[in-house]
Order: C-alpha cells, then structure tokens, then sequence
C-alpha cells in the first residue's frame, strides 16, 4: 500500500475537487474551504461525544443519517457553537447558499465550523465567498481547503492512500485540523476523508467508527473535548471499485483509511499548540484492553508527566503515579517502564541513571513503554508535551 504524506490530500482520489478562500472571518488567510465530488457520495460521520453540541454538527448528524453527500464547506475562525436558534439559522443559511452556488441541494451538503465558541457565525461573509470558492474548486484545490480549515494550527495536513483491487487503483485522501483543545472521544478537530471506492453508507458508517476508535481516539494534546468535533468519510464510486464487508479487499479499504486517519492523528499531535516534543506511549502486560488504555491515557493527559517532558525531565515518578491512580489493576512491584531503549524502571524500582534517561527525553520524539506484566493487553496512546506557548496561546485566544 502507497502511503502518500504531505502532498495527497483529500482530492488525491478521483472525482474530488477542493478549493479555499478569504472571507474575512479571520484577520488573514484562508478561511472558507469547499470540498466537492463530481457525483454523489455516500457518507459515513462520527462526533463529539459532549453533550454541548454546535449547529453544524448537529446538522452533519442528520446528513449522515441520510447517507448521501456532495459537498462539504467549512469555516474556521467560528465554531457556531453556543449560538441558539441564530447559529441554527445560520448554519442552514449556509448550505442553501452553497447549494445555490453549486447547483446541488443544500441537504446534500455538510457544513462545518471550527474556531472561538458563542460568536455569532458572520453569514454574509462567507456567502460573498462561496461563489469565488465554487470558481475555484479544483484537484489541487486540497492542499488551499487543508490551509483554511486551521485555526491554532501551524501547518496543514493532509495524507493519502492507494491500493489495487483487480487491476483497478482505489484511492482514499484526507485532510484535518487541530492542535489544541485535543482529547480522545475526538477534539477540537475536524478530519475529512475521502476514497474513489463505491461504498454503502452503512459500510462506511462500520468502517469508520472502528477506524476513528484507534487513531483519532488514541491521541491527546490537553485533555478537552470540543463541541464541534468531526470525522466525515465519503465515498463516490469514480474508482469504479465496489466494496462492502464482504468484499475481499475490504481489509485492505480498511487498512488504508486507517492509514490516512492515523497520520493525520499523529500529525495533529505533532502540531500541538506549543509542542515541542511528540511522545508516544504505550502501556502493555495488562490484564484487559481497557486497562492497557486506562494506563496510557493517564500518562499521556498526566500535567505532570507533559510539563517534565518539556524540560526534557525523565521524572518516572509520575508515570508511576498516573499508571496507579488510573484505575488498571496493577501490582507496583511488578512495573517496568522504558524511555525508548533504555529501562528507567525494572520491578517498580530504579536501574537507570538520570543522565542517560535526560538524554532520551530531551529528543524531539521517544516511546514510554509501561509493562505492567499481568496479562498481555496492549494499547498506545500519542501525546505531547506542555509548554510555556500552550499557555499563553490560550490564555490569549480570545485578546
């Protein structure tokens, strides 16, 4: 399987068109992106898990009820969240504009918004700008729509697929943003995946939830879900490959939207605001799959452990400490913990000096490796550090 990052996005496969342009939300940028196929698409969706939930999303959840799809317009710089009836009115206003602008029906269409929350979504900015968008669109429109979905972001992402059923290449493309306010049951992000593969809706809807389950959901900046998180994955069949669950390349339609969802994940957290190191950590020898993910999750959202790992502090300590008030069984005599590859920790006790384990932690990317040695569950979580940048960032966002 060709894995494409960085320069394959979400019109990397066929019948995708893409574009991104100014609308005045933000104070400079790309603010507005359209995604759009040249024919219908089925579509698949999964969102915040918050009970405080904006008007786009609400309006994404019963577009993917329906199941079909032609479109998608995102704004960033407005999430549209906390805005009552008027965000409702204005998230439809929306999509019949665009609808209008594209000559498709607005309940084809999802709409999408990322930024500050409780400000009021600047409607006639962004219908002056959908015409120009629409103009626009193209196949190397993506890497412009990557650019406009940011908000705290630092660089686009995106990230495509391709593998080979019966002679025919079938792609899948995508593209996210974030970089703060991440936490598993998604976060503030928005990740649009996009395959040529003709797929039913009810495959997708299958596919993507066990995909979002071990990427999106296995990746954490600060702890915090937002109200606008969400993953769409459309299909529009111009590959000329049919699949569903029964097909015997659907492992491998599986493995590559996983792939793409994975490196975009990964690439969110790389992205973290004020990052400036990328940890992976792994928690394994757990007598279950959700013990494994209780361990690494607490040490991966642990303040503690994310504050050391920025002064490049080996500090196992705190490892320790989240891996037993995570609520895993665990016997501290029997915890071993690795910085890459080198044992910090044998047996709940020290064998390692701190100066080869600062050595480690000062890298820009280690592995911490927790086994608890009770059975042989395993999960990883990604993560970051926390830095100075983070807290100003977000002491600031709204001055």
């Amino acid at each position: 399987m060709e894995i494409i990052s960085g320069s394959g996005g979400v019109t990397h496969p066929s019948g995708w068109k893409a574009s991104g342009v100014f609308a005045g939300i933000k104070a400079s940028a790309e603010d507005v992106a359209i995604l759009c196929s040249d024919t219908p698409a089925t579509v698949g969706g999964v969102f915040t898990t918050n009970a405080v939930q904006a008007a786009p999303v609400r309006w994404c959840k019963a577009l993917v009820q329906r199941g079909i799809a032609r479109a998608v317009v995102v704004n960033s710089g407005c999430a549209n969240a906390c805005t009552g009836s008027e965000g409702v009115a204005a998230n439809a206003r929306v999509a019949e504009d665009a609808g209008d602008a594209l000559s498709i029906d607005a309940e084809e269409i999802a709409i999408c918004s990322t930024g500050t929350i409780g400000k009021k979504l600047p409607v006639d900015k962004i219908a002056a700008a959908l015409p120009g968008a629409v103009q626009k669109l193209s196949r190397e429109g993506g890497a412009a729509a990557a650019r406009a979905i940011m908000t705290t972001d630092t660089t686009p992402k995106e990230v495509a697929a391709s593998f080979v059923v019966h002679g025919k290449e079938v792609r899948v493309g995508g593209m996210a943003k974030g970089a703060g306010m991440i936490a598993p049951n998604l976060a503030t992000m928005l990740a649009f995946l996009t395959t040529d593969a003709a797929v039913p809706a009810a495959a997708l809807q299958t596919c993507l939830q066990q995909v979002v389950e071990k990427s999106f959901n296995r990746i954490t900046i600060d702890g915090d879900t937002s109200t606008n998180d969400t993953v769409l994955l459309l299909a529009n069949g111009q590959s000329g490959v049919a699949l569903d669950a029964n097909h015997a390349a659907w492992p491998a339609f599986v493995e590559a939207v996983s792939a793409v969802a994975s490196e975009l994940a990964r690439m969110i957290v790389k992205d973290g605001e004020g990052a400036t190191r990328f940890i992976t950590v792994t928690a394994k020898g757990a007598v279950d799959q959700g013990d494994a993910l209780q361990v690494a999750r607490a040490i991966a959202t642990s303040l503690l452990c994310k504050t050391a790992w920025f002064g490049g502090d080996p500090n196992w300590g705190r490892i320790v400490c989240a891996a037993g008030y995570s609520g895993a069984k665990l016997d501290p005599d029997m915890i071993d913990v690795s910085f890459d590859e080198l044992t910090a920790v044998r047996k709940g006790q020290p064998v390692a000096a701190f100066e080869d384990l600062e050595s480690i932690v000062s890298r820009p990317a280690f592995e911490i490796v927790v086994d608890l040695h009770l059975g042989q569950a395993e999960e990883t979580v990604y993560t970051c550090d926390c830095s100075y940048d983070y807290v100003r960032i977000n002491a600031e966002y709204m001055t």
